[in-house]
């Protein structure tokens, strides 16, 4: 795991300076400051609709912001718009994958591929199940199915930051391992920065780094993944688990 040293010496990567943002003229998410740097794995934690998915939208410009600025690089992209930031390096998986229903596979990957580490050719290795449905189109394929091509089609534009908003939501076990795997994986080719959102505590702490956990809009925690794993109290007191 990365200690504070290391982390201090690693290149900021990304960052929301006292962000603001929501819905219309609702706030959601009230003076977020926080930065990710580069290779980092960070995990985002909290009870449902505490602002984690607002956040993740305001990182790709989908929401309304209300104050505070959002940084690459240390360039402002405040006011680019997301298909701008996708190309500046913002990889997103969203919570709903959004895939194309009449679109094969390959097609999917194919249409959105950048010059990088991941190729079509190494999604496939990474799931060797999409090679298998690789004429399949996105309506035709299962959940687990669905998870793994949203996660290729965001690998494929070799991104420097990859948003997952709850990958592992509504899938079965098996898939759900299958997909830690894969995670684990990218995380340890080193090159590419992670901000994960996911219900699953415990999975989330071992694969991250880093913990920050919401409440009501707020960052009220951010620490080492692997001392929060081990405080049972604060994870109760923030997720309540049990």
């Amino acid at each position: 795991m990365t200690d504070h040293g290391a982390r201090a010496a690693t290149p900021e990567l990304f960052a929301f300076d006292h962000l603001s943002a929501g819905y219309g003229d609702a706030i959601v998410v009230e003076d977020i400051s926080v930065a990710i740097r580069e290779g980092e794995i960070v995990s985002l934690l909290g009870r449902n609709g505490v602002g984690k998915t607002t956040l993740i939208a305001a990182a790709m410009g989908l929401v309304r912001m209300h104050g505070g600025r959002v940084r690459l690089r240390s360039g402002d992209i405040s006011r680019t718009p997301a298909h701008r930031r996708a190309a500046l390096g913002l990889g997103w998986v969203p919570q709903e994958r959004r895939l194309w229903p009449s679109l094969t596979v390959d097609e999917h990957l194919e249409c959105v591929q950048r010059p990088g580490f991941w190729t079509v050719g190494r999604a496939r290795e990474l799931f060797p199940r999409l090679g298998e449905r690789r004429t399949h189109r996105g309506g035709e394929l299962s959940g687990g199915e669905q998870q793994m091509l949203a996660i290729s089609r965001a690998l494929v534009t070799n991104p420097s930051l990859l948003l997952l908003d709850e990958p592992m939501e509504g899938l079965a076990p098996i898939v759900v391992d299958q997909l830690t795997d894969a995670l684990r994986a990218i995380a340890a080719n080193g090159a590419m920065a992670m901000l994960l959102v996911e219900q699953h505590a415990d999975l989330a702490l071992a694969l991250s780094s880093r913990a920050l956990v919401m409440e009501r809009g707020r960052i009220v925690h951010d620490g080492p993944s692997a001392a929060l794993a081990a405080d049972r109290s604060v994870l109760d007191h923030w997720l309540a688990v049990a």
